[in-house]
């Protein structure tokens, strides 16, 4: 009896596991599938305009389907660190409902590329911030992560991983060179990554960003900083975090809030790339 016991147990283990899903994020997987499955259903309702106007008069409406639409394509990519101890601890982090934090890629340190967001939906990854004129960096940029916990080097195999993604995302959505910049770059009041340690150098020579020229010109004496910080996109509301934004990107090898000349004759090279 106990011997059938065991085996009518050994046989319901078993039968479970069969029936679980396959794989860590087997689950989360599945929620992607069936939200994006109602996002396609929200797209394809054809329903007029329902307005009326001040005195609750209904407006006439109706749907006319045109020939002319395409979808929507990202025109940024926002590089981040990912300031925690592991890729799998970041994998955790954007599958979970309570954090609603989200990116479109995750880099782990030996290259390998998490896709987690398809490159037309809106990932949760930038926040509040401004680059130029954009306040909503989430609805028209690509955020990508890289496993790195703020305090050490990127690993050679991540920025070969990255250096290839940017190459398939610019060659896919056309993105100007400008428009790869860093989370510190759009908030910059909030956010410190990619840090000083991430290499925008070799990005730029690749044509992801900008750097300044090895030769640089002495800026001006009239040079006004807070004017070219704001038409190369930094939020100037905050002047000292603007510029440490920018010294962490563009110096480097010193993000204090002050510009000393060497900053301003990187600063006067980098804004004319702009314009």
């Amino acid at each position: 009896m106990k011997n059938y016991r065991l085996c009518l147990l050994l046989v319901f283990i078993a039968i479970l596991a069969a029936c679980s899903p396959k794989g860590p994020y087997a689950v989360t997987n599945k929620y992607y599938k069936d939200k994006t499955k109602r996002f396609t259903e929200t797209l394809q309702q054809q329903l007029p305009a329902a307005l009326t106007d001040s005195t609750g008069t209904l407006i006439p409406s109706d749907w006319v389907g045109t020939v002319n639409f395409g979808i929507r394509k990202p025109n940024y990519v926002i590089i981040h660190f990912t300031g925690q101890d592991s890729v799998k601890q970041t994998l955790k982090t954007f599958t979970i409902t309570s954090t609603q934090v989200s990116a479109h890629y995750v880099i782990a340190k030996n290259g390998k590329v998490f896709h987690m967001v398809n490159d037309y939906l809106r990932a949760n990854h930038a926040g509040v911030g401004k680059w130029g004129s954009v306040t909503d960096m989430n609805s028209c940029s690509i955020g990508i992560e890289i496993d790195n916990n703020s305090t050490e080097p990127f690993t050679d195999a991540q920025i070969n991983s990255l250096l290839v993604l940017l190459t398939q995302l610019k060659k896919n959505y056309n993105i100007p060179q400008a428009n790869f910049i860093g989370h510190q770059d759009f908030a910059p009041k909030r956010k410190p990554d990619p840090g000083p340690l991430f290499p925008w150098q070799k990005l730029a020579q690749h044509g992801f960003g900008y750097w300044s020229d090895d030769i640089l010109e002495l800026a001006p004496a009239d040079f006004n900083y807070t004017i070219a910080l704001k038409l190369i996109g930094y939020d100037t509301s905050d002047i000292k975090a603007a510029i440490v934004a920018f010294k962490r990107h563009f110096v480097q090898t010193d993000i204090s809030p002050q510009l000393t000349q060497l900053d301003l004759n990187i600063l006067y090279n980098v804004y004319q790339k702009y314009y």
